[in-house]
C-alpha cells in the first residue's frame, strides 16, 4: 500500500481572490522522481495541462522544466492575479501508484474553510475537476458537512456553478473540466466541442479547456 502525501504546502497569496482546488499531484512528485519537463510544482506535471491552458489565456511563455525559475515563474503569476493553489487531499493510500482520484483510499483532506477564513479576500473556488468519486467538487462537498455548510446550485451548465456562505461571505465555486489527459474522452463527448470540431477540424481539447477556462480567470 502506497502511502501518496501531497509534497506541495498550500500557496495562497495574501491578495488572493481565486483558489484552484485538486486532489493530488501524480506520486512521482511525492517520491522525487520527476519526468524530463515537469515543474516541481503544483500541476506541474508534463501531462498536465493547466499551466498551458494558463499560458494561452495570458500569453506568459511558461518554462517547462525541472528548473527552479520555472517554478518562480509560476508563483509569480500566481501572486500577479491572486490565485491561489490549495488541493483539498493531504495524503491518501493507494493500492496502485498512479494518479487516479478513484485509486485514492483512507483520505485525509486539508480543511479548506480554515484556509477560507484567512483569506477573506477569496470569493471564487475553481475546481479543477468535478463531483465524479473522489474528484475535487465531490471531496470539498464532504468537507463542507462536517462544517455544517453546504453548496447551493447557481447554473447547471457545464461548467457546474454553485455557492455556499462562510461567515456571510459568499464564496462562488466553478467545476471546471479537469485539465488532464484522462479527462480528455470525457471533453471528447461533449456536444458543445463536437460542434466546434465539426466547425474547424484543427480545434483540439486544449482549445475548448481554454475557452472554458478563460472566463474564469
Amino acid at each position: 500500500m502506497f502511502d501518496h502525501k501531497h509534497p506541495f504546502p498550500p500557496f495562497i497569496p495574501e491578495t488572493a481572490q481565486k483558489l484552484i482546488i485538486g486532489t493530488l499531484p501524480p506520486p512521482r512528485f511525492s517520491t522525487g522522481q520527476l519526468k524530463e519537463n515537469d515543474v516541481n510544482f503544483c500541476y506541474g506535471s508534463r501531462d498536465s495541462q493547466l499551466w498551458p491552458i494558463l499560458d494561452a489565456i495570458f500569453n506568459i511563455g511558461f518554462r517547462y522544466d525541472n528548473s527552479e525559475q520555472a517554478v518562480i515563474q509560476r508563483q509569480e503569476f500566481l501572486k500577479s492575479r491572486g490565485i491561489g493553489i490549495c488541493d483539498i487531499v493531504a495524503r491518501c493510500k493507494r493500492q496502485k501508484i498512479d494518479a487516479s482520484d478513484l485509486g485514492m483510499s483512507n483520505i485525509e483532506l486539508r480543511n479548506i474553510v480554515d484556509h477560507l477564513k484567512e483569506h477573506p479576500t477569496i470569493n471564487t473556488i475553481l475546481f479543477t475537476g468535478g463531483n465524479s468519486k473522489n474528484g475535487p467538487e465531490y471531496l470539498f462537498r464532504q468537507h463542507l458537512r462536517k462544517e455544517g455548510l453546504k453548496l447551493r446550485l447557481i447554473s447547471n451548465e457545464t461548467p457546474k456553478i454553485h455557492q455556499f456562505q462562510i461567515d456571510n461571505r459568499q464564496i462562488r465555486t466553478v467545476s471546471l473540466t479537469a485539465p488532464s489527459g484522462s479527462a480528455n474522452r470525457a471533453v471528447g463527448s461533449m456536444p458543445l466541442y463536437k460542434q466546434l470540431k465539426a466547425r474547424d477540424s484543427n480545434f483540439t481539447t486544449l482549445d475548448f479547456r481554454v475557452l472554458q477556462y478563460k472566463p474564469y480567470f
